[in-house]
C-alpha cells in the first residue's frame, strides 16, 4: 500500500497543496502515498477546510509542513508536483533520486477576495479543477 510516493507543493501549505494530498488520498485506491508541503507554511485557509468538508473529505486536522523539512530528512518521491504559480514552483527544491517533476498551475485561494460567500464560490472552482486534474492524472499513468 503506497508505493508511488507524491509529493504536492505550493507556497505555504494551506489551500492547493492540501486539496491535492487529500484528492490523491482518496482517489488513489491505496496505491499512492500522497504528502504535501509548502515553501513558506503557513495555516489551513478555513474556506479551503468548508470546500473540502462540501466534498465529503475533512482536511481541518491537518497541519502545514515546509518543503525544506522533508528535502533535509532525505525523503524521496516518485513524483513532485507543483500546484502553485511558475515563480513559486522554480522556487521548489530538487529532490534526490529519481523523481517526475511536474507542474499544475492553480489560481492561489488566499489572494481570492470578497465576501465568505465569493470565496467559497471561487474556491469550489479550484477544489473541482484539482480534482479533476488528479482524476485525469490517474488515468493517463494508469494506462502505462
Amino acid at each position: 500500500m503506497g508505493d508511488i510516493k507524491v509529493l504536492f507543493v505550493c507556497v505555504h501549505n494551506s489551500a492547493r497543496s492540501q486539496m491535492a494530498e487529500a484528492f490523491l488520498d482518496a482517489l488513489g485506491h491505496g496505491v499512492f502515498k500522497a504528502e504535501s508541503a509548502g515553501l513558506e507554511p503557513g495555516e489551513l485557509n478555513s474556506v479551503v477546510v468548508d470546500v473540502m468538508r462540501e466534498a465529503g473529505i475533512d482536511i481541518a486536522g491537518n497541519k502545514t509542513k515546509s518543503v525544506f523539512d522533508l528535502y533535509k530528512q532525505g525523503q524521496l518521491f516518485n513524483y513532485v508536483i507543483t500546484v502553485c504559480d511558475a515563480a513559486g514552483s522554480e522556487r521548489c527544491p530538487i529532490f534526490p533520486g529519481a523523481v517526475k517533476r511536474l507542474h499544475w498551475s492553480f489560481e492561489d485561494p488566499s489572494l481570492i477576495e470578497g465576501s465568505y460567500e465569493e470565496k467559497l464560490e471561487r474556491v469550489r472552482k479550484i477544489r473541482d479543477s484539482i480534482k479533476l486534474k488528479i482524476e485525469s492524472w490517474l488515468k493517463s499513468i494508469a494506462g502505462r
